[in-house]
This record gives structure tokens, C-alpha cells and sequence, in this order.
């Protein structure tokens, strides 16, 4: 498990998504997430609807349905899914500025709560179905976060994970420079590796259904997102403003797009998703 130098908190995770909440949607959008490129000639929007459909695959979800959207973002893919499938979604986030989006959306059958997933306060064996789409790494306490999606899940239920991962055996310089950075540059209170998960999972009484390591195929967001900002930075002085003011407590993300390319081109971090199944 990646530790960051500098500790991170759900407040400090909060305060990223409120501060950059126009620079995360005017560059990538309101999908929070990766794109997914089967083929490498889809474009960014084609592979971000990607990653929702793989998803949406792994839950096998069914009309009716109650899904939990563990750190929904702008709940842009619980729309998605209530709409395409008919299942019920509440989705968390500790930001208000994307639960204001997602509110003001007004899909039918999503609810969008500001809460922190590990004192969420939802009911015992509420859901059919859970996911969450690069959020765990931002959870300070992952065995609880995995402990929570366990007792809010029905037996039988489903938790479909898409997580940010520490590479096998990544070098002390990688660690150094490229693992812990990106944890205090992007708010992560730490970085676990596949075992880690499968560790953790387990523990809290899941059975691991299936993973698979998808880092090839996401990588390409972040070069995409580099070569945005770098536009937008010329042609946007609400942008521009943002970045460079010493004011903006999260403008050091900027810092870890080229991180990010390079860790993930180099297999100091990987992207997995797993799927576990409720005894």
C-alpha cells in the first residue's frame, strides 16, 4: 500500500472536487472517470461511455433493481444507468459542487447525497447491486470502505469496483516520484495494490467474481487531458485564473497529469476492476 508523505482527509477530497469543479467538467466533463478504448480509434466520448457500459456489464443489472453509486461525481453514470436499465440508483459524494450538478439533472430514479461513504448511514442490506468508479482510492479507511459495501449489499448482492493501482514491485525512484506524488497531488489518502484489494475484500467477507487489469486501455486519457488543459489554459481566463492563482489549494493536481501518463505507460500504476460477490 502507496502511503503519501503528506496524509490525506475526506475534507481535503471534498475541497479538489468543490475548487476544480469547473476544470474538471470544461476539460473531461461530467464522467469523472477514465475513457476506455477497445480499439484505440474511439473518441474520448465514445471511450468514457465505454468504461460505463464495462461497468454496467460486470453489475448485470436487472429492471428494478436498488444500485449504489459509491462516490457518484456528477452521477453522470448513475443517469446513465437508471435511464438505459431501470434500476434505482443512490449515488454519495463528499463534494456539493457536483451534487448540485447532479441534482439540478433531476434524472428520474437517481438521488444524489453529500456524505462521506464511511459514515453514510444507509440501511443494512439496502441494495442489489454497488460500484464504485475510482473512488476507493480516495477513502481513507479502504477496509471499511469495503466492510460498508458489504453491509449496505443483500446476500447475493454485487460490488463492481474500478480502482487506480500500484504496480508489481514498482522501483523506489517510481514510488518516490511518481506513486506518492500522485496520492497528494490528486487526494488519496493511499494507493493499494491488486493483492491489497483482493486482501481487503476478502476479509470483509466477499468473494472475488472476477478482475481484470484494463491499464493498456485507459491509459490514454491523461495525454488527452494534458493536451486539453494546455488549450484551455490559452483560451480560457477563468481557467487560466484557476491554475495559477496561489489561491487554488488544489492547483498542484496539475502536476500529475504527466505523472500519470508516465506511471501508468511504465507499470508503476495499473487500473483494475474486480468484482465481488456477497456471500
Amino acid at each position: 500500500m502507496i502511503i503519501p508523505d503528506i496524509p490525506q482527509t475526506a475534507a481535503g477530497v471534498a475541497l479538489h472536487y468543490d475548487e476544480l469543479d469547473a476544470a474538471y467538467r470544461r476539460i473531461w466533463g461530467e464522467h469523472v472517470h477514465h475513457g476506455y478504448w477497445r480499439t484505440g480509434r474511439e473518441t474520448p466520448d465514445e471511450a468514457t461511455d465505454a468504461l460505463v457500459r464495462l461497468v454496467e456489464e460486470r453489475l448485470a443489472l436487472s429492471p428494478g433493481q436498488a444500485v449504489c453509486d459509491i462516490g457518484c461525481g456528477y452521477a453522470a453514470t448513475a443517469a446513465d444507468l437508471a435511464a438505459r436499465r431501470g434500476v434505482a440508483v443512490t449515488g454519495l459524494t463528499l463534494s456539493a459542487a457536483q451534487a448540485q450538478v447532479a441534482q439540478a439533472r433531476g434524472t428520474p430514479g437517481v438521488t444524489v447525497l453529500v456524505r462521506d461513504w464511511l459514515d453514510n448511514g444507509l440501511t443494512d442490506a439496502a441494495f442489489d447491486r454497488a460500484y464504485s468508479v475510482e473512488s476507493s482510492e480516495h477513502m481513507v479507511d479502504k477496509l471499511r470502505f469495503f466492510a460498508e459495501a458489504y453491509r449496505v449489499l443483500r446476500p447475493g448482492g454485487r460490488l463492481v469496483v474500478c480502482a487506480w493501482l500500484e504496480g508489481e514491485d514498482p522501483t523506489d525512484w517510481e514510488v518516490r516520484h511518481l506513486l506518492k506524488p500522485i496520492c497528494s497531488e490528486g487526494r488519496l489518502p493511499s494507493m493499494g495494490s491488486r493483492a491489497d484489494y483482493e486482501a481487503l475484500g476478502a476479509a470483509t467477507g466477499f468473494r472475488l467474481a472476477g478482475y481484470e487489469d484494463i491499464s493498456r486501455n485507459v491509459r490514454k486519457t491523461w495525454s488527452i487531458c494534458l493536451r486539453r488543459l494546455l488549450g484551455r489554459m490559452v483560451t480560457d481566463p477563468e481557467l487560466r485564473r484557476l491554475a495559477m492563482s496561489s489561491a487554488t489549494r488544489s492547483r498542484d493536481f496539475i502536476l500529475s497529469l504527466p505523472r500519470l501518463i508516465w506511471a501508468l505507460r511504465s507499470g508503476a500504476m495499473r487500473y483494475g476492476v474486480f468484482v465481488w460477490e456477497k456471500r
